[in-house]
């Protein structure tokens, strides 16, 4: 973000939605790579990210106002929760119960937790750290803005890797290829995204 993110929270606490709009459209890919790890998880073929992403956009308009952190840090982990509660009501609607679960939605919460955690350590450069370039609390955030610019195969074969943490077998099983084809896939999907990451950098 070009202008600084507590000068960007206070005009959207201010109440300019055009600020906050732009605000939330920077954490789009961020929390859709995140959906989709949960939707592959509990939600297969049931839900699509980017309508879920989208409530949470709605959710977050709508609730901005009690929001009372002043860090980027914050923002995150409170749209983290949006998606945590958002998430659950999918899911209460496909297993067909109607009362809410705080243990579900604290569940997904800490699930949505450890995959942000995850995507800072996916090995984004060849000796298996990240950028230099990147401040480490905008990792997570450029891995899943690449993550989410990859074609479809070489995403789908990180996120099981990387993010649901398969072995190379299951990551066949579930792409429905062989092991070796699995492999290649993954060194060119990795090379994708040092690649990408490096644009950004």
């Amino acid at each position: 973000m070009s202008r600084d993110v507590r000068e960007i929270l206070a005009a959207a606490k201010a109440g300019d939605s055009e600020v906050l709009g732009r605000l939330l459209e920077g954490y789009r890919q961020y929390l859709s790579v995140l959906a989709g790890i949960e939707i592959g998880r509990r939600l297969q073929g049931k839900v699509d990210q980017s309508d879920l992403v989208q409530e949470v956009f709605l959710h977050a308009h709508q609730y901005f106002p009690a929001f009372r952190g002043t860090e980027e840090a914050q923002l995150i982990v409170w749209l983290r929760e949006i998606l945590a509660g958002t998430l659950a009501n999918q899911v209460r609607r496909y297993v067909g119960t109607q009362a809410r679960d705080i243990r579900l939605e604290e569940g997904l919460a800490a699930d949505l937790g450890q995959s942000s955690a995850m995507l800072a350590a996916v090995p984004v450069s060849p000796e298996g750290t990240p950028s230099e370039q990147l401040m480490h609390g905008e990792v997570s955030l450029a891995v899943a803005g690449a993550i989410a610019g990859l074609p479809e195969h070489y995403r789908t074969v990180i996120v099981l890797r990387h993010l649901e943490g398969l072995s190379f077998p299951e990551v066949a099983s579930r792409m429905g290829k062989t092991v070796d084809s699995v492999e290649k896939i993954w060194v060119r999907a990795l090379g994708s995204l040092r690649a990408a990451l490096r644009e950004k950098s």
